[in-house]
């Protein structure tokens, strides 16, 4: 068996998903546009820098449409897939899944992103299994705005593969190579742990890394 895992934001997407969310909330008027901007913007830079506070970030990110019924905050997400992810969805990306897929690979997403956003993400690219952010949700299945278990982000990421494997009664050991696609250095956990560590579309600290160690570097949107 094989096993081909992909990152999203900045991998298979030419854009970040959670910040083009907090963007698109303030498209829609759900939130205050410079004082929203301009957080959102911060919390991204911490992120390119392998500083997010991931806890904070998810209780702001969330904040704009947790609160709003459900099919509302569904119905608005149905609009950020039409409108914003679906023009950034490129055939090379989707030809890449295809490919591990039809090799008969098992294939997950794995990203730092919340579930709620990336779900119809995953699902455009025909990848059923989907390792993201878990919400909490309280008795009434509210959006509380915390984390829910580990976190798939840096270390976490290796911690949610090795839990998604072993629920499907799977363990590392058992795949001849694993494949890993990402773009940030935040990622170095999983693209260590990989047998086949691919540096896609990856920043210059990455792409630096990757020289050093003669890992793959693959662009897909150049």
């Amino acid at each position: 068996m094989r096993l081909a895992l992909f990152d999203l934001d900045g991998t298979l997407l030419p854009t970040d998903s959670d910040h083009a969310f907090g963007e698109f909330m303030v498209a829609i008027g759900w939130a205050d546009g410079a004082q929203w901007r301009a957080r959102n913007d911060a919390f991204y830079a911490d992120y390119q820098a392998g500083r997010l506070d991931l806890d904070a970030y998810v209780d702001f990110a969330t904040s704009a449409w947790r609160t709003r019924a459900e099919a509302e905050a569904l119905a608005a997400r149905e609009r950020f897939m039409r409108e914003v992810i679906a023009p950034q969805l490129h055939p090379r990306a989707h030809e890449l899944v295809r490919r591990h897929r039809d090799a008969g690979e098992l294939v997950a997403i794995v990203t730092a992103t919340n579930e709620f956003v990336t779900a119809p993400i995953a699902a455009a690219f025909g990848v059923e299994h989907l390792i993201a952010v878990q919400l909490e949700r309280d008795g009434d299945g509210r959006v509380t705005g915390r984390v829910r278990g580990v976190p798939s982000f840096r270390e976490g990421k290796v911690r949610r593969v090795d839990d998604w494997l072993a629920a499907l009664g799977h363990r590392w050991a058992d795949f001849e190579r694993v494949s890993f696609y990402s773009d940030s250095t935040n990622d170095l956990p999983l693209l260590e742990r990989a047998s086949d560590p691919v540096a896609t579309n990856p920043t210059p600290a990455l792409a630096a890394i990757a020289q050093e160690r003669g890992w793959r570097t693959l662009h897909l949107f150049e």
